[in-house]
């Protein structure tokens, strides 16, 4: 209930409760000035016997409302009874004086919160009504039969008048109700939305915690593959140049093999720093991936000695570094796999842009190998196919890999197009 609301129920409680003595007073007032104590003076004793009766009886439920706190304005014997004693002493003191109706009047207040059943309301609301009526048609006893006729006249629209007033009383009655009953529905709700919303804060806490350590994984994993495609790959072809020195006894070759893998040695260290600054191929430092793929192609080639080609297709594009980045570790994966596995002769890389992805393939006419024999992790101990495959799904992709033992081997990763300022 709001302060609005509390006002109001207040000021109708002063009203139930002061609004007898008012009415009462005011129709004191005019009969003291109408009548004659000399002239009859029983009536005089009588109307003041009976307005004291009226006080005593509106202190009395004053009185019964106050020990009864919360259950005064509810329907009940009591208040039954004093209804009816009430319009009882309205009536005769009425009946003396008429303007003493103005008391009657009270019992157009309260007979909903007085008497039990709707039907014992009408009837007090019409025993009042007649009580008005009789007043307003002169005064009892009547005089002539033109008195009763307006005086049955006035009854018929007193009681019609307070009929109606009950009426749309009642429906406001129930409309609070509704009303109470729908801003308690209300209450609920928001106490249920309310801890539904505490819940998904928790949940959401919960999952930004499980985020948190699925990319903390997830970094760990891509880590992992970075120092595998830089640092392991250069090592790798440092020992691969110094095993040939080792079984090379001619000074020429022996100083053309450790230039190569001094080569390769301060790559490996190029790659490492960068990777620790922020795991972006040098490669890419400085140029697109075009120019970085050719030159990745064009050294792996003369590094083995294998007849590499690279070509582009369609309009070349700025690739976003993520998407650029993981195309080159995916090329630099498969021709270390190629150097150390495949016995190939040829190598050709392509880099096609097309309208909403790119696509990069990878040929050797090496020995090939069976992809359902390959192992769950790697055919080649390291990162191997599991790294490329992982890499393109991380920016959305694809990579499918066609091969048969003496056939060579053909891998092609798609990925989506996403251009460096998107």
């Amino acid at each position: 209930m709001t302060a609005r609301d509390r006002q109001i129920e207040r000021r109708w409680e002063q009203l139930h409760t002061w609004g007898p003595y008012g009415l009462l007073a005011i129709g004191l007032a005019p009969a003291l000035a109408t009548s004659d104590p000399h002239t009859h003076p029983a009536k005089w004793y009588t109307g003041w016997a009976l307005v004291a009766t009226a006080v005593a009886l509106q202190l009395w439920w004053h009185g019964h409302r106050l020990r009864l706190p919360g259950r005064g304005r509810t329907p009940s014997r009591a208040g039954t009874a004093y209804y009816v004693v009430r319009w009882a002493l309205a009536f005769a003191l009425t009946w003396l004086n008429p303007f003493f109706a103005f008391y009657a009047a009270s019992g157009y207040m309260d007979a909903d919160e007085t008497i039990r059943g709707s039907r014992r309301q009408r009837l007090g609301l019409f025993a009042s009504a007649v009580t008005v009526a009789g007043a307003q048609a002169g005064g009892m006893p009547f005089r002539s039969g033109a008195q009763w006729i307006v005086f049955a006249a006035l009854v018929v629209a007193n009681s019609g008048l307070q009929m109606v007033v009950a009426h749309l009383t009642t429906q406001e009655s129930q409309r609070s109700q509704e009303r109470g009953e729908t801003i308690a529905e209300l209450e609920r709700t928001n106490a249920a939305l309310q801890q539904a919303l505490d819940e998904n804060a928790a949940l959401h806490a919960q999952l930004l915690v499980q985020a948190r350590e699925a990319g903390v994984a997830d970094e760990r994993r891509r880590l992992a593959a970075e120092i595998h495609d830089t640092i392991a790959q250069g090592l790798t072809g440092i020992i691969a140049q110094l095993q040939v020195v080792a079984n090379t006894p001619e000074p020429e070759p022996v100083r053309e093999h450790l230039g190569r893998a001094m080569e390769l040695a301060r790559h490996s260290l190029g790659e490492a720093r960068r990777s620790v600054h922020n795991l972006a191929p040098v490669a890419l430092e400085n140029d697109g991936l075009p120019e970085a793929l050719k030159k990745t192609v064009t050294e792996w080639g003369e590094r083995t000695g294998t007849r590499a080609e690279f070509t582009v297709t369609g309009t070349a594009e700025q690739l976003h570094e993520e998407v650029a980045a993981t195309l080159l570790r995916i090329v630099q994966e498969a021709l270390s796999n190629a150097a150390r596995h495949a016995r190939a002769s040829r190598v050709g890389v392509t880099l096609s842009f097309l309208v909403d992805e790119v696509i990069l393939d990878i040929r050797d006419d090496g020995t090939g190998f069976d992809p359902l024999a390959v192992p769950a992790r790697t055919h080649t101990g390291g990162f191997g196919l599991d790294g490329m495959r992982a890499r393109a799904e991380r920016i959305a992709g694809t990579l499918t890999v066609e091969s048969e033992p003496g056939h060579g081997t053909a891998l092609s990763a798609r990925v989506p197009l996403v251009r460096h300022d998107q």
